[in-house]
């Protein structure tokens, strides 16, 4: 919207056309997120309260869970306020990429809305049935990619890139909607799964959205996307302002979230983020270095996989309890522990997946 009207105002002064930049807007989308999150947060809480939206917890969970009970939970609506008017403030609005990102992660937070709403009401702890969750997360997922497949106005935007190799690029054709659907869906539901703990979830999709957006800034960049011969992406470079925005928003978000937490961010929040992440790596065309980046989401999901498939086939559990989080605690280990170990090992791989634009 402010790139709009600084058109106009660099008329009057020419020093308003430092909001042309991309890099500069993606700053202060970062801190207007962050400011929003940090002033509504307080008040999202005490509503959360008073209506007594809290957090229901698994009888069959960690004893230590217990104590979380009744803690406000849907602050997700925190996250996505703050993403969505960060994103609207900063972005060039006229970028189809922005809405197609922007839209999906609402549409996701709104069902996750729904399955919060019944956990919550209804008091019970599966909410939205799976059947219907994954019905609405198919559609949405689904017509996403057909969208970005039928607007695709170069060979290399549903291309498949294949990282560590040169000049690899593979045209999967129409398969680009089968991968696009997967790649939203399926991290749509992993980031959900790692959301078990205190800012577990937030802090890795903070720095693999962040990740994300200077891929995307590069691959949006025509000199860059040579210079590191990755795939150039004409407009992806605007995916840096909603990337900013998610960053803002889930620090903000973690200021409320951190141990011991006043505030979940519920499906509202994890299903909505999760699609984003999958999304932002489908534009910029770097899928896989998602996998390695968001590598905690993929042993939380590929936890809870093996643990389901051992024990139908079997009889037997692999881990103590699944996701996996919930093995260490399991095991002994101190909640906070956890956290910061899996912490620790999303910054080594968001760095491993960087490193992939040279090692090639």
């Amino acid at each position: 919207m402010l790139v709009w009207l600084s058109d106009y105002l660099m008329q009057i002064n020419s020093n308003f056309a430092v909001l042309q930049y991309i890099t500069v807007r993606g700053i202060f989308s970062i801190l207007t997120a962050m400011a929003v999150s940090l002033l509504i947060g307080p008040w999202i809480i005490r509503r959360l309260n008073y209506h007594q939206i809290g957090q229901v917890v698994r009888d069959d969970g960690p004893e230590s869970h217990f104590s979380k009970a009744g803690t406000p939970t849907m602050g997700g609506v925190l996250i996505l306020v703050s993403i969505v008017i960060s994103t609207l403030l900063w972005s060039d609005l006229s970028n189809h990429y922005v809405w197609t990102v922007m839209l999906v992660t609402v549409a996701f937070g709104a069902v996750g809305w729904v399955d919060d709403y019944r956990k919550v009401f209804e008091q019970n702890t599966v909410g939205l049935s799976a059947r219907w969750k994954y019905f609405w997360q198919s559609l949405i997922g689904l017509a996403a990619a057909i969208f970005l497949y039928y607007s695709a106005q170069s060979p290399v935007e549903t291309q498949y890139i294949i990282p560590f190799f040169k000049d690899v690029a593979i045209d999967v054709g129409v398969l680009y909607i089968v991968i696009t659907y997967f790649m939203i869906v399926g991290f749509s539901n992993a980031v959900n799964l790692t959301d078990g703990l205190d800012g577990l979830a937030i802090l890795p999709t903070v720095m693999v959205g962040g990740a994300l957006g200077l891929i995307a800034y590069l691959a949006g960049h025509s000199e860059f996307s040579t210079y590191l011969n990755i795939p150039n992406v004409s407009g992806s470079g605007e995916i840096v302002i909603f990337a900013g925005a998610l960053m803002g928003a889930g620090l903000g978000f973690l200021w409320f979230n951190t141990y011991p937490a006043q505030i979940f961010m519920g499906d509202v929040g994890a299903l909505a983020l999760g699609a984003s992440l999958g999304l932002m790596a489908v534009i910029s065309r770097h899928e896989i270095v998602l996998f390695i980046m968001g590598g905690v989401f993929v042993m939380e999901t590929a936890s809870v996989i093996l643990q389901v498939a051992s024990f139908k086939l079997t009889g037997k559990r692999i881990f103590r309890m699944a996701p996996l989080h919930h093995h260490f605690e399991l095991k002994g280990w101190p909640e906070p522990r956890v956290i910061v170990r899996f912490w620790i090992i999303t910054v080594m791989l968001v760095l491993f997946g960087l490193a992939t634009l040279k090692l090639r």
